[in-house]
């Protein structure tokens, strides 16, 4: 039962490209059960409206968006959603850019161009329009890129960071935003000191104001600072609660605000005044340097790295195996979001190397799977979850690695019951890793002395081919396996 039925076609690209230069591969990514975004590999995008695949045999596809977008891409990720009535679509595109000033570096840089593509009714005639377009830019080709399902963020694993670029005159965004915190730097709000049981802040005030026009609020966890009528100056929720009854404040005599802040809890130095508010500069006194320099002077030697063998060092060196060592330093996970172009979330990946996504369900983002020591970890992105946004749901024992000796390794995946992980190398040779199951007789291990309870199994196919492995997806049951020439079929798991 693992024979295909004859193909269908559904869509053929309207153009010849074998006379254009420097094309790339055609990609084509399924947005949803309907739409599908496609790449002819010539910088020209199209959006497709398939109908529900598969339901009908004369199923054929429409063109309802066809525009070429500059230099040739490939198609990274997309999204369908719909947004306050209007039906939109969100695409990732990945070029790959000379850049004429790195010329220290590998002399090209990586964008990542979002385009959002919305339908547009006019005058009784509704067709699809290209809405918003923003460009990143980075130093190396993502792991991961996936905008979330809303089409409100973005999330990408990558070696190199990411930015925004403003499409005026291409420069980064985050220049702009550099030169605001520096301007906001040379002047602070306000100024704070602390010890162990209290907090003093002070704030300059204009000559023009008076005791009666200042209003401070205090409250066991906030601080509200107000001049006259105008908005609050300081206002926000505190680092540690405080005893806001034996809280004061005083004007001093060069005009400005002094205020005390009594600690609910002795001891604890707080990082922060007021949660978020970066406006003020903390002014640490000479005790307090030389306290936290005594506290650190048993990590540091007047020797660099004295005596690396000393003790329990944290591996050896002569254990591991070329296969462990990593080619490239940590990678970041970062979320940026839609509409501010901002980051709001980094995460650094250290050692646990990038191995494979995968789509465990298609209303949500797709999975990324990670190294974490020997074993291999799938992790869940939740994009309307900000307190839990990535989900641990799935552990491959040993796969971490079990791949890192496979040196032709070309693709990996996993079923998205969790049941199996599989990975290829470039020609013939297919590995199947099947999650530990239970025993239906005894099983001993003699070494030990214990009964075993599961055993895990692995597969090798090997391809009646020589040619070299182009795709590779799995399902549940089957695993597809594309060569230059032949589309292979892997039956792993029994139909339900």
């Amino acid at each position: 039962d693992t024979a295909l039925q004859k193909p269908r076609e559904v869509f053929r690209l309207p153009t010849d490209l074998t006379a254009y230069d420097n094309r790339l591969c055609a990609s084509i990514h399924f947005s949803s059960s309907t739409w599908v975004t496609l790449s002819d590999g010539t910088g020209r995008l199209f959006l497709i409206k398939s109908g529900k695949r598969g339901n009908s045999a004369s199923e054929k596809w429409e063109i309802v968006f066809n525009e070429e977008l500059g230099s040739p891409f490939i198609i990274a990720h997309s999204v369908s959603f719909v947004k306050s009535d209007t039906h939109s679509v969100a695409v990732l595109l990945l070029r790959v850019e000379k850049d004429e000033l790195d010329t220290k570096g590998s002399g090209f840089h990586i964008t990542l161009e979002w385009i959002t593509i919305a339908e547009i009714s006019k005058e009784g005639d509704s067709r699809y329009e290209i809405f918003k377009r923003r460009v990143l830019q980075g130093k190396s080709v993502p792991h991961y890129a996936a905008i979330e399902p809303s089409g409100d963020g973005l999330m990408i694993v990558s070696y190199k960071p990411f930015k925004f670029v403003k499409d005026e005159d291409n420069k980064l965004e985050e220049e702009n935003d550099d030169a605001k915190a520096a301007n906001e730097k040379k002047d602070p709000l306000y100024y704070w000191q602390q010890t162990e049981d209290d907090v003093t802040i002070t704030v300059h005030i204009p000559q023009d104001i008076t005791k009666d026009d200042i209003k401070v609020r205090f409250s066991p966890d906030n601080i509200c600072v107000t001049l006259k009528d105008q908005p609050p100056l300081m206002e926000g929720k505190l680092y540690s609660p405080v005893d806001h009854e034996s809280c004061t404040w005083i004007i001093k005599d060069n005009k400005s605000l002094e205020i005390s802040l009594i600690k609910k809890s002795e001891g604890p130095r707080w990082p922060e005044l007021i949660i978020g508010d970066t406006r003020g500069e903390f002014i640490m006194d000479s005790s307090q340097c030389s306290e936290i320099a005594e506290s650190l002077m048993h990590l540091t030697s007047e020797v660099m790295n004295p005596n690396p063998e000393k003790e329990n060092p944290p591996c050896n060196a002569q254990e591991l195996e070329e296969c462990d060592a990593f080619l490239e330093d940590s990678a970041s996970l970062c979320r940026f979001d839609g509409d501010t172009l901002k980051v709001t979330h980094v995460i650094n990946l250290g050692s646990n190397q990038y191995l494979f996504s995968v789509v465990v369900d298609p209303r949500e983002m797709p999975c990324f799977c990670l190294r974490h020591d020997v074993d291999a970890l799938l992790w869940q992105p939740h994009s309307d979850q900000p307190e839990n946004m990535w989900e641990h749901i799935a552990t491959f024992n040993a796969l971490g690695y079990v791949q890192a000796s496979k040196q032709d390794k070309k693709f990996m995946a996993c079923a998205p019951d969790y049941s199996y992980a599989a990975l290829c190398e470039c020609l013939r040779r297919v590995f199947i890793y099947r999650q530990p199951t239970p025993l239906s007789t005894v099983l001993y291990n003699r070494k030990e002395g214990r009964q075993v309870g599961q055993v895990a199994k692995q597969l090798v196919a090997t391809l009646e081919a020589n040619d070299p492995i182009l795709g590779f997806q799995a399902t549940s049951e089957r695993l597809f396996v594309l060569t230059t020439k032949t589309l292979f079929l892997i039956k792993v798991n029994p139909g339900n």
